[in-house]
């Protein structure tokens, strides 16, 4: 059996965006800003996948995403994975998800009203989430950020 190694150095505590199409690492350092944040960071590109043929990634140290930063990269690279990493693990996906994705369904509450989305994860591999208001479940494939 092969050995497998990560192709980009481990990181203690901060955000991995992993998955990101190798041609598209420029937008996602352009749209997030990331150039001009003093955070050390780390980028490769044309690294191996088996989704995508040649993908990216970027490990930002002691940085975690917010939620405009995650809508932004959902427009640019809606395959990209966020890893949230602490104490050089990835912290499990969290039990409720708000205001970051919007409701499937046309007639929830949260799609004719200011009110903010909020749903429970109720499957995490793949996503799967449920709405709070209407019971409605959004899969990881028919997802929309907000």
């Amino acid at each position: 059996m092969a050995k497998k190694e990560l192709q980009v150095s481990a990181i203690e505590n901060g955000t991995v965006i992993d998955h990101i199409p190798a041609a598209k690492l420029f937008d996602v350092i352009n749209v997030l800003g990331i150039a001009s944040m003093e955070n050390a960071m780390t980028y490769g590109t044309n690294l191996k996948s088996s989704k995508l043929g040649k993908k990216a990634i970027i490990k930002i140290w002691d940085k975690f995403l917010e939620d405009n930063e995650v809508n932004k990269l959902a427009l640019v690279a809606p395959t990209a994975k966020i890893n949230i990493i602490r104490d050089y693990e990835v912290v499990d996906v969290p039990e409720r998800v708000e205001g970051i994705v919007k409701c499937m369904n046309p007639k929830c509450i949260t799609n004719h009203e200011k009110v903010r989305t909020k749903f429970r994860v109720v499957n995490d591999s793949p996503i799967v989430l449920k709405c709070h208001y209407c019971e409605k479940l959004t899969d990881q494939e028919h997802m929309e950020m907000n």
